[in-house]
């Protein structure tokens, strides 16, 4: 069995997390803030706040933002359930831009002509959420040029493009946007096992992002109530939060697994070029790169021209799963799981993101997959599509 991604845990790493172990801290010692230093340092970014997952990230995210109950939200309907769900978290109304059929990112040709419209009707967003599909960076110059003439603040949704570069800077230096989110689930660009991490650049934000993190509670005096002289306050909750914080175990492995970055990243690109070789003459399309970006190859996404192949995207899929190639599809557009349904949403709404959807296959990509293996991934894909 060829699996369509997998953790790459190295004998330092396990080395990094025993060492946690043997430790006095567990939690809330010193290796969370390293690692939060380190994703810091490496992307450019003046705050980095660690999270036991980047759900986590994007909700507190949103908080930090302000959004609340009446706000709207919007993000790209080809994405995980979560780019959405948090807006939902906060009270906030969801809604989807359709994507560049290109790159599959949001569109920002969409994206202007729906603020265009929104700024009539009285109903623009509070926050707009681009996510870097498969860790191609979306065209975040358009995306936050739009957003100093409509007012709304931008959280790039980095779960899969970590290591990935826009305009030759790294994603998460947070140039074009108020906040970054990374990823670190096993099947990502570096993994804690789980977990995420917020990125941004204004002090203030970071401030309440930490508060959230950890329950709305504080030990910092300046930000405390002032009591009876003789009562013991040494924290206090301020702040309606959460128990989202990251342990020293996974900051450890995190820690770790940063050395590696750019090696995981350089051998899913080599992969890439030799998919993009070996598929170059079956009727499939392979990922576009954008001349401004510098992908981190989180998944390698094919689009079967099924006009040409003459068969369904689902004998095809399941054609490779009977030969133990563990294709998966990333994503079905979030508007059309059955919980969207429910609030009016229907088939038709993201024309260009239903395409895609009907279309594509992620097939295996991480960086101990063998030539061999990709050379068998190649003939069962090509197996398949024959008539």
């Amino acid at each position: 069995m060829i699996p369509y991604a997998r953790q790459d845990i190295s004998g330092a790493d396990i080395q990094a997390v025993v060492d946690v172990l043997r430790s006095d801290f567990l939690t809330q010692g010193p290796a969370v803030p390293a690692f939060e230093k380190a994703v810091a340092d490496y992307c450019k970014a003046e705050h980095a706040v660690a999270t036991n997952s980047a759900t986590s990230a994007l909700h507190i995210a949103c908080l930090a933002l302000g959004v609340d109950r009446g706000d709207l939200v919007w993000t790209s309907p080809i994405t995980f359930v979560a780019s959405a769900n948090c807006a939902l978290y906060c009270g906030a109304q969801v809604d989807f831009v359709d994507i560049d059929p290109l790159t599959c990112n949001i569109s920002v040709e969409h994206l202007e002509t729906k603020l265009a419209h929104a700024e009539k009707t009285g109903k623009l967003p509070k926050v707009v959420i681009p996510v870097h599909l498969c860790g191609q960076p979306c065209n975040m110059s358009g995306i936050h040029a739009l957003s100093l003439r409509y007012g709304f603040k931008i959280i790039e949704d980095a779960s899969h493009a970590i290591g990935g570069k826009y305009r030759n800077e790294p994603i998460g230096n947070c140039r074009y946007s108020d906040i970054t989110v990374f990823s670190f689930h096993p099947v990502k660009i570096i993994t804690t096992g789980e977990g995420g991490m917020a990125l941004t650049n204004n002090a203030q934000t970071a401030k309440r992002i930490r508060l959230l993190r950890s329950h709305g509670i504080t030990s910092d005096a300046a930000d405390m109530h002032a009591r009876e002289p003789q009562e013991i306050w040494n924290y206090q909750q301020i702040d309606l939060g959460f128990n989202y914080r990251m342990t020293d175990i996974l900051a450890a492995l995190g820690l770790s697994q940063m050395q590696r970055l750019d090696e995981f990243v350089a051998r899913r690109h080599a992969l890439a070029r030799r998919y993009d070789e070996l598929l170059a003459d079956m009727p499939v399309v392979t990922p576009r790169q954008h001349a401004d970006s510098y992908s981190s190859f989180h998944l390698y996404l094919v689009r079967l021209q099924l006009d040409e192949i003459g068969k369904t995207q689902r004998q095809i899929y399941d054609a490779l799963h009977a030969e133990g190639i563990i294709v998966n599809l990333h994503y079905i557009p979030v508007y059309r799981q059955p919980y969207y349904e429910k609030m009016g949403f229907t088939t038709g709404y993201c024309p260009e993101a239903e395409k895609y959807y009907s279309e594509v296959i992620s097939i295996p990509m991480y960086p101990d997959l063998s030539e061999a293996q990709q050379n068998s991934v190649v003939t069962a894909l090509q197996t398949s599509l024959a008539a």
